[in-house]
């Protein structure tokens, strides 16, 4: 399989520092043509901007994760700007948005970080990657409100919040969860994505598809996400790979 594109990943994360430039190049051999790495931090944006000057195939998002909202200075946005202008390989904002899994989260500071990062998608004309677990309510009512060009990335809401995802214009993303044996409500949810607002990731180091489940997740881990994502589509994973290809690069503007 070829065509692969991967619309989320994290290889500035330190589960690659002993082999990074070795696996990017061996990927490159198993069908991957293109990558997306996202910030979760302001820290991460060196290390991402160095990725997408060293490597032709990699593309960059920067943004705050709503895990880091406590810890980031209140003017950040301005800092975010000007790391986003500095290079034209950022092609999004991301990843943003509300996180209520862990205890001790402040909830008004995940919004107003979120919100911020809104404005600035909007005031820039680029997409959002936007990342929501166990905060689907007040995800949904910001989403309503300012209407980005966007993608859900990670999806693990219902098929209905999938459709009105879709109905708002933005593109809804799927990890190897799908691969799981008790993924049902991704699987529903993906049945429910029309195939031109479907993207493939993986999340990558986290998040690997069986038969990897647990080890480290790399790009080329897709073709067994794509093969699951064909047989609940019903399509081959060839054509999978070809539209999310399409769709990712129509959405980044690659």
């Amino acid at each position: 399989m070829n065509n692969i594109f991967d619309s989320h990943a994290h290889y500035n994360d330190r589960a690659f520092d002993a082999d990074r430039c070795e696996l990017l190049e061996e990927i490159l051999k198993k069908g991957v043509v293109n990558i997306v790495n996202v910030a979760a931090a302001m820290e991460d944006s060196d290390k991402i901007l160095s990725l997408v000057k060293k490597y032709d195939f990699i593309y960059g998002a920067l943004g705050v994760h709503p895990d880091a909202a406590d810890t980031t200075a209140d003017d950040f946005v301005n800092e975010l700007e000007k790391q986003i202008l500095s290079e034209p390989k950022i092609k999004a904002i991301g990843e943003i948005g509300l996180d209520y899994h862990y205890e001790g989260y402040v909830k008004e500071n995940q919004k107003r970080i979120f919100i911020k990062q809104l404005e600035l998608a909007k005031k820039l004309d680029m997409p959002v990657i936007v990342h929501s677990r166990d905060a689907c309510e007040d995800t949904m009512e910001i989403l309503r409100q300012y209407k980005p060009k966007g993608v859900m990335h990670c999806f693990g809401y219902s098929a209905e919040i999938a459709e009105e995802i879709v109905k708002m214009g933005m593109y809804v993303s799927f990890t190897g969860v799908i691969t799981f044996k008790n993924a049902k409500k991704a699987v529903k949810a993906l049945k429910a994505v029309p195939l031109d607002r479907l993207m493939l990731e993986t999340d990558c180091p986290y998040m690997a598809p069986e038969p990897y489940r647990g080890k480290r997740c790399d790009s080329s881990m897709i073709a067994q996400t794509a093969a699951k994502a064909a047989e609940i589509k019903g399509v081959t994973p060839q054509e999978i790979l070809d539209v999310t290809c399409e769709n990712a690069r129509k959405f980044f503007r690659i």
